[in-house]
């Protein structure tokens, strides 16, 4: 499986220029499966909910979803991207996930960071894991990768690979997805943006890029800069990810002390 992630620098509130750039950038590029960052089409530091409820979109209705299905469709390629959705006045920070041939599902981010709960509703969706190009994708967004129940959950669906749009600001996160891959055994792709926003006075956000692939053994496969706007595709051996074994006497699932701890 060909795998690839987009690391952006959007422009806060210019969904249109944010998703030409996206174009941009995935031009001449071919992969089985694209990430894309969280809000990467938007923007991420909303001040309140009435502002992020004017730049949230229906899902798939919406301008940004129809936008990344004509795009899977021309690249023959799956996408999963972050963006503000509303439903029934209610936003949330979701991620979409489309392919070739149409719109496939969501999800909605359980573990809201800091100022994301005065702009978002929290996720009410279960953790999902997709078949796409032949594999097994989970989706979570960004701060829940510090909750690592998340990947397990996940994992124990039986993902082979898990998906993370993010905007980060927390340096420690590009290695503490080195540790969600390797407890548990999948591939992870993070794709996160650079730049920085300053709409809130006092808060000054620096994204920290790195986005990047990890191996089921903890190995990182590319790591893009922290600065620049870049587009990587890997191939990945999916088997790796399904073999749960790390010597012919300890499986990680099996081995587990569900008697005494959940």
């Amino acid at each position: 499986m060909r795998v690839g992630f987009v690391q952006n620098n959007p422009v806060f509130a210019s969904v249109q220029e944010n998703l030409n750039r996206i174009e941009y950038l995935l031009k001449g590029q071919s992969a089985d499966l694209f990430v894309l960052p969280e809000l990467f089409a938007t923007g991420y530091q909303f001040k309140d909910m009435e502002e992020s409820r004017s730049l949230a979109e229906l899902v798939p209705e919406g301008v940004t979803t129809s936008m990344l299905t004509a795009l899977a469709n021309k690249t023959n390629s799956y996408i999963i991207a972050g963006l503000a959705e509303i439903e029934e006045n209610q936003v949330y920070n979701s991620a979409v996930v489309t392919g070739p041939s149409g719109y496939i599902g969501k999800y909605r981010k359980l573990h809201l960071f800091d100022t994301e709960k005065a702009c978002f509703q929290e996720g009410n969706l279960p953790l999902q894991v997709f078949d796409i190009a032949g594999a097994k994708v989970g989706v979570m967004i960004c701060f829940d990768w510090r909750f690592p129940e998340t990947a397990r959950t996940l994992s124990l669906m039986g993902a082979d690979l898990i998906a993370h749009p993010s905007s980060l600001v927390l340096t420690h996160c590009p290695q503490a997805m080195i540790t969600r891959s390797l407890e548990n055994r999948v591939f992870s792709v993070t794709a996160d943006r650079v730049g920085m926003e300053n709409r809130v006075e006092g808060e000054t956000l620096h994204f920290m890029g790195q986005s990047q692939v990890i191996d089921p053994n903890g190995n990182i496969l590319v790591r893009a800069s922290m600065t620049d706007e870049e587009v990587h595709v890997v191939e990945l051996d999916l088997s790796l990810a399904r073999n749960k074994f790390l010597n012919p006497h300890n499986h990680i699932f099996n081995d587990r002390r569900t008697d005494l701890y959940h």
